[in-house]
């Protein structure tokens, strides 16, 4: 097993160019309900999971049976972005969210493997089999590898990234914006392959090139690669936006 480490260099970079990893501040989407405001034809589940001093996953449902799936890191967020895919053109996709921690630190280190193995090993299971186990039991969901993406943005881009490279047999497509520079290329990559869509914003340097750096590997590994730069800093809106381009993208329409 490959270990990966943070250098002072880099963590000094995401300090000072992403408010979003360490020191980020909470922003309303985080403290607001797994529920958006506004017309919403799907419906919201959270269940409490026995992990960690408790941990909610909250479940975007969509209005038809699903035909794609993506679980997802920061599901207090991201969940909510199923609204989005409401309008889009794409196949009815369910979102599982896990939610994130909100001390910084520890949700790094959650997220992104090289820095407290144990920690990452310990959510790693959570968010493969017990969630997924739980999502086949309750909504009677369970679809194949194709039809299954996992998605992270930030620090939950390493965890995408990660677990997408560690279980391809589970999920087909790795959405990853704006990934953090803890967990780097291995040196050898595993075969096959998940597809991959990374997207970082051009206001972001420090993201944007680990971004890129992922692409040139996976691309050298004969890996499917999809690279997008866009307009933006870390957290802005492209996060959400590229969200139904990445669904369509790896489950067609």
């Amino acid at each position: 097993m490959v270990e990966f480490q943070t250098s002072n260099n880099e963590t000094k970079a995401m300090n000072n160019q992403a408010p979003d990893h360490l020191n980020r501040k909470q922003t309303e989407s985080d403290r607001a309900s797994a529920k958006p405001t506004g017309a919403v034809s799907g419906e919201f589940v959270t269940e409490m999971f026995d992990y960690d001093g408790r941990r909610q996953v909250t479940v975007y449902v969509p209005p038809d049976p699903p035909e794609a799936i993506v679980f997802a890191g920061d599901g207090q967020r991201i969940s909510k972005w199923g609204r989005l895919l409401e309008t889009a053109d794409v196949l009815s996709t369910m979102i599982v969210g896990v939610h994130g921690l909100t001390d910084e630190r520890l949700r790094l280190h959650e997220y992104s493997p090289g820095f407290e193995p144990e920690r990452f090993a310990a959510h790693e299971k959570i968010f493969v089999e017990d969630v997924r186990r739980w999502t086949k039991s309750r909504f009677g969901v369970s679809l194949p590898a194709g039809r299954t993406a996992v998605l992270g943005v930030s620090a939950g881009g390493e965890m995408a990234l990660a677990l997408g490279l560690r279980h391809p047999d589970v999920y087909g497509a790795v959405f990853c914006a704006s990934p953090g520079g803890g967990y780097k290329p291995p040196a050898a990559m595993r075969s096959p392959l998940p597809r991959t869509y990374l997207v970082a914003g051009a206001q972001e340097p420090f993201f944007l090139e680990n971004a890129r750096r992922w692409a040139d590997a996976l691309r050298q590994a004969d890996g499917d690669v999809v690279m997008k730069e866009r307009a933006g800093s870390h957290g802005s809106a492209f996060w959400r936006e590229e969200f139904p381009l990445m669904v369509a993208w790896a489950f067609g329409r």
